[in-house]
């Protein structure tokens, strides 16, 4: 692939899965009430807008600001500067673990876009599960991220690439 194609593949992929994110976090918000929380389909989806100041689960969110700041905006964005030049310059990868990395960017970003724009913290107002098996509250920026680590990991395992 060239790399050209590469880098439209990567910004389409970003464009639409940025856009997607942060289309349902503007909805979010402007349409449900922070801090409180509505059941559907008999508790299976709860959906309340939270925000996020740590990582997945909100680790981190204990940190001192400065500190949060050094992980989650710094290192964070540096190692989305290192992806996104990676997906650019390696032509030796498949186009499966193009998109699935895409992906992988493309979640990490939006999420980054919060954070620049929220005072550091990250919007999230999903949460699915049964009886006390839930997962954490989250957003569909978290949700690529899973589905491209996912699909990553997969195809690396098997040995198959497309």
């Amino acid at each position: 692939m060239s790399i050209i194609e590469r880098i439209y593949t990567v910004f389409f992929i970003m464009f639409f899965l940025v856009f997607v994110d942060q289309l349902t976090k503007t909805l979010a918000l402007a349409h449900l009430p922070k801090h409180e929380t509505f059941s559907y389909l008999n508790d299976l989806i709860r959906i309340g807008v939270y925000e996020n100041k740590g990582a997945f689960l909100s680790i981190g969110s204990q940190l001192s600001e400065f500190t949060r700041f050094l992980i989650f905006t710094v290192a964070v964005g540096g190692g989305l500067i290192c992806l996104l030049s990676y997906l650019i310059i390696n032509s030796n990868q498949s186009r499966i673990s193009l998109i699935s990395l895409s992906v992988v960017f493309s979640g990490g970003l939006s999420n980054f876009y919060d954070r620049i724009a929220n005072n550091g913290a990250v919007i999230d107002f999903l949460n699915v599960g049964i009886y006390s098996f839930r997962t954490g509250i989250f957003n569909f920026a978290d949700v690529f991220i899973m589905i491209g680590v996912f699909i990553y990991l997969l195809i690396n395992s098997i040995g198959k690439e497309f």
